[in-house]
């Protein structure tokens, strides 16, 4: 098991007030998985992703990353695991301006200190595989969005991590580079990658393989938020 989260709740601290943010989340995800977590904005979905990739901690629950007990590691080993284990991919691509593609896709490496001849020769393999062997040396400025997100990919892929974790990957993308991405991340899963995504979009959470919904820190069933929407609206899904 990649990801196994137990009883997960977050609360934060407003004033005297505590707020639940998360409350009791239960997630399994497998190796080669492909998970789309769909909700509304104020859902508690970044909040699920900043735990999920260890920019966060909860407030109480159990949370195993490849068999490591999260709650035990300090933030150097955090780090570490982040550096190693996960690949994020972001809504707004999160690129260095100033820096090549492939020298956005060595960024990774670099950290995992990696020397500079291997860095060059994995990073160059990982733009070749979302397709921009031809684009090694331009600037995110000379690049489409659909270009720049998939430089995200290949530097999020480039460190092999045991999971890809992208944060509204299309959000930012035309329709038809949209399509390009989840296409590429469909290729992606095929070959072994295990994908969690966030997404407000049913559309882009129907290319995964399974969909699970978070509503008020609540994660549920694709088919029982369905059911619990229908019952809200009076069985009238047309309004």
């Amino acid at each position: 098991m990649i990801l196994d989260l137990q009883e997960i709740y977050k609360n934060y601290q407003a004033g005297d007030l505590e707020v639940p943010v998360l409350k009791n989340i239960n997630l399994q995800v497998k190796e080669g998985d492909y998970l789309s977590i769909m909700g509304p904005s104020g859902s508690g979905k970044s909040t699920l992703m900043n735990i999920i990739g260890l920019l966060d901690k909860p407030t109480s629950g159990t949370y195993m990353f490849d068999g490591i007990d999260i709650s035990v590691q300090n933030d150097r080993s955090l780090s570490a695991i982040r550096n190693k284990g996960i690949g994020f991919v972001f809504q707004n691509f999160n690129l260095m301006p100033r820096e090549t593609a492939l020298a956005n896709v060595e960024l990774p490496l670099l950290y995992a200190g990696i020397k500079k001849r291997q860095r060059r020769e994995i990073a160059a393999a990982a733009l070749e595989k979302v397709g921009l062997a031809d684009r090694m040396k331009f600037f995110p400025t000379q690049l489409s969005g659909g270009q720049k997100q998939r430089v995200a990919i290949a530097r999020a892929i480039a460190n092999s991590p045991k999971i890809l974790l992208a944060d509204e990957p299309t959000g930012a993308l035309d329709s038809a580079s949209g399509e390009q991405v989840m296409d590429l991340f469909s290729s992606l899963n095929k070959e072994g990658v295990t994908i969690v995504m966030i997404t407000h979009e049913k559309t882009v959470a129907e290319c995964a393989n399974n969909i699970v919904v978070i509503y008020d820190g609540e994660l549920m069933s694709l088919s029982d938020f369905e059911a619990r929407s229908k019952r809200r609206h009076g069985g009238n899904t047309n309004g």
